[in-house]
């Protein structure tokens, strides 16, 4: 059979090609074929187009990039800085006296900057933002050359960059308008939590959300406390209280969602909300047991994501993806709950879906962004394989990340950054972090 016709600008020749779409599905002797940021070509490698490039992969397994469906990413600043406390003492006590002291837009230009690069080592390439200064984390986002939804954070309190609800709106709809355009990064509305907003709040909230057709990312069901607190003061569940609201839908990323009644399933499932499961955080503050395998089975998009460095306190979503998969069997009490290949839909085509961003990314398909990640599986642990995806996802660090493209730019090239300076990241952090603890002292 002849080779396709038209030329690309670089062809992959992996040993292990997975789309991800169709779905369990593990390709050898295939190649993708990238021509103007675009995936132009995929297929069996000896029909290959003409290609101006041809890079050979052996013992590499190429996947779509990663999508981090939920973070805040300057708080990679504050990484180890309040451990080992459960959630309400960790936010009040240290983590919001922390912001209020220390947060402007230098930290969010340096957080931001960290945690793209952490992130982009790990083979992620796109990630979900929610914090303060989001004009700032747009322009390091734009720098980067990665890809972000970035959520302005809203509470009916002041937060570092707004002193009211009203004026943190106001700074969305103008950012909206400035970056609508913009081929990398989405915005959203980022209410904060259910028990951080009053009713008249998220009415104005799902009011301009409607306006602006914007996505709406939310922490919900984080823990039994917050869901017993709102029952106590609105005499329904949070969820339930959102419905009535008019927040559920397909536009909203409900995050952490570890407490799921029946009656929240339902209207989960009738409204379409997607959920993003954050198990390492979820874990380390005790908050619960996101049900992934229940929710998969009844149709919820359930995508993943790490949380804030302050939290977790790596942005390993390879990690999560192992950490998700052996609880979701734990919890469901069945070994073939969330199986490998599941696990990284979860990283990829579900948190595209989350993010409303599918016909984009999510998968290698024609016509998709080249968004790619390449996994080295040469070394010693991971040998034999006998399943390429099983072995990403249980036997796997994101130290074997090779390659990083988004949009077709390389960002990550044989393990190192092609567009940020390491060195002077570690330096910037290390300043911050004295600055930090010598304020504590």
């Amino acid at each position: 059979m002849p080779p396709a016709s038209l030329p690309v600008d670089l062809l992959l020749v992996p040993t292990w090609l997975v789309p991800v779409e169709p779905a369990g599905v593990a390709l050898e002797g295939h190649a993708l074929g990238i021509r103007d940021g675009l995936v132009a070509w995929l297929g069996p490698r000896e029909r290959a187009p003409q290609a101006q490039e041809v890079l050979e992969l052996p013992d590499c397994v190429l996947t779509p990039g990663w999508i981090n469906a939920h973070g805040h990413a300057a708080m990679s600043l504050f990484r180890g800085l309040a451990d080992d406390l459960p959630l309400m003492t960790w936010l009040h006590a240290h983590i919001w006296p922390a912001e209020a002291r220390w947060v402007d837009e230098a930290f969010v230009r340096d957080g931001t900057d960290l945690a793209i690069a952490e992130q982009l080592k790990g083979g992620i390439t796109c990630f979900a933002d929610m914090y303060f200064f989001p004009r700032e984390a747009c322009d390091r986002v734009h720098r980067s050359g990665m890809r972000a939804q970035v959520a302005v954070p809203l509470m009916d309190f002041a937060v570092p960059g707004a002193r009211s609800p009203d004026e943190a709106l106001h700074q969305a709809i103008a950012l909206f308008g400035d970056v609508r355009h913009h081929p990398r990064i989405t915005l959203a509305l980022g209410p904060h939590a259910p028990y951080t907003l009053n009713d008249e709040n998220l009415e104005n909230i799902r009011v301009i959300a409607d306006q602006l057709d914007a996505p709406l990312h939310m922490h919900i069901h984080e823990t039994a406390d917050e869901v017993q607190r709102g029952e106590a003061e609105h005499g329904e569940r949070p969820l339930t209280r959102l419905a009535r609201l008019g927040l559920l839908g397909p536009r909203l990323q409900a995050v952490h969602m570890t407490q799921v009644s029946e009656d929240d399933l339902a209207l989960l499932v009738e409204s379409n909300t997607s959920v993003v499961h954050c198990p390492h955080s979820n874990l380390k503050l005790a908050s619960g047991f996101c049900p992934v395998e229940r929710l998969w089975q009844a149709g919820v998009n359930v995508a993943l994501g790490t949380d804030g460095a302050a939290s977790n306190n790596a942005l390993d979503l390879l990690g999560e993806a192992r950490t998700a998969a052996l609880l979701a069997k734990a919890v469901a009490g069945s070994a073939t709950a969330l199986d490998a290949h599941r696990a990284l839909r979860m990283a990829t085509l579900n948190g595209a879906r989350a993010l409303g961003l599918e016909a984009c990314i999510g998968s290698l398909e024609v016509g998709k962004a080249a968004d790619i990640t390449v996994f080295d599986l040469s070394g010693l642990a991971q040998q034999p394989v006998h399943d390429p995806v099983s072995q990403l996802i249980y036997a796997t660090g994101r130290d074997c990340v090779r390659d990083v493209w988004v949009a077709g730019q390389r960002l990550v090239e044989n393990h190192r950054l092609t567009q940020m300076d390491e060195a002077a990241l570690i330096a910037s952090a290390r300043e911050w972090g004295a600055r930090i603890r010598d304020g504590q002292a």
